[in-house]
């Protein structure tokens, strides 16, 4: 079946054909009708995360995917051929820049039935990412205050609607020109990154969600409330993320390393500092369709790309022309 893959960590990503997947008493075999790029994608390629993920080569690229069973395992019993779902696939079984893939049924959901294949291709990995962090991580409900950076991206547009959803405070920073897009996501402040500073803006905060790094992340912390949470999506990684994935401990003491002047600075300013890397969950899946579906969150997609011009779509993500939501691929 053809793909796109990378033969090696920093090697370019290119057209292969690979051999069709094997399909495990456990797995559905999907027919990729859409997938969605996610700048995990470009992480995975670089190697970002290559002592931790073990990784095998020739590797397909991709962490989101909407298609149709062709097949299924002989312990799968939620799911037929002919199923419609929607799968962020769990760590080193990824790869739905592809034709096929295969997907333990675990990380698998009935796609939302009000979304198109190409809508629902846009949602897995932000989706779950967003829950993971307000609801599992910082318990966000009523009354909390929360500050979402880049809001009109694709973790950032999704974020500022649950946040919204859950009762929350909603402030977010985002470019002039999507200013009206992440008002109408449910933001009750929406602040030029280009015109004004945050830190000047607002205070208080519960929760600051950041997907920018740097500088930013450290005047994060500084807009917080006392016990406040700051958490950091492009890093630093801490010895938390090392202990999700399963590592041995001298990777815990490294990464503790890596992250300790931010969260020096967390301690400083009194709140706390965590790196979040999310996970695969297709129960939780099946429980985001319905907001879906009911209308209270909703799909951006940036814009559609055909399958045989992957390539194309995964170098506007990289330059930067996303403008607002996700970047997807469509076999249409």
């Amino acid at each position: 079946m053809k793909a796109f893959v990378i033969d090696g960590y920093k090697r370019p990503v290119h057209a292969a054909d690979i051999p069709a997947p094997t399909v495990g008493p456990d797995d559905v075999l999907v027919k990729v009708v859409a997938a969605s790029v996610n700048p995990l994608d470009m992480l995975v390629r670089s190697g970002t995360f290559k002592q931790l993920l073990k990784y095998r080569f020739p590797l397909a690229l991709g962490h989101d995917v909407a298609g149709t069973v062709t097949q299924v395992g002989a312990n799968v019993t939620a799911f037929a051929v002919g199923d419609e779902i929607y799968s962020r696939p769990r760590d080193l079984r990824i790869g739905t820049f592809a034709e096929y893939i295969a997907i333990d049924q675990r990380d698998v959901a009935h796609k939302p039935a009000s979304l198109t294949f190409t809508e629902a291709a846009a949602v897995p990995l932000v989706a779950l990412a967003a829950w993971q962090m307000l609801v599992e991580t910082a318990h966000i409900g009523p009354g909390s205050r929360v500050l979402v950076h880049a809001g009109a991206g694709g973790l950032g547009s999704t974020a500022v609607q649950l946040a919204h959803h859950l009762g929350a405070h909603v402030a977010a920073t985002a470019g002039a020109s999507s200013i009206d897009l992440v008002s109408s996501l449910g933001a009750d402040e929406v602040i030029d990154y280009r015109t004004a500073d945050f830190a000047d803006v607002v205070s208080g905060y519960d929760l600051v969600i950041d997907a920018v790094g740097g500088e930013n992340l450290l005047k994060s912390l500084t807009v917080l409330t006392p016990g406040g949470l700051a958490l950091g999506v492009t890093g630093p990684p801490d010895a938390g993320f090392a202990r999700q994935l399963g590592a041995p401990k001298p990777l815990e003491w490294v990464l503790s390393a890596v992250s300790r002047s931010v969260r020096k600075a967390a301690k400083k300013n009194g709140v706390d500092y965590r790196f979040f890397f999310m996970h695969a969950d297709g129960a939780r899946l099946a429980e985001l369709a319905a907001l879906y579906d009911s209308g209270a969150l909703r799909p951006i997609v940036d814009s559609v790309f055909g399958f045989d011009d992957t390539l194309d779509a995964l170098a506007h993500v990289e330059a930067g022309k996303t403008t607002a939501g996700k970047v997807v691929i469509t076999h249409d």
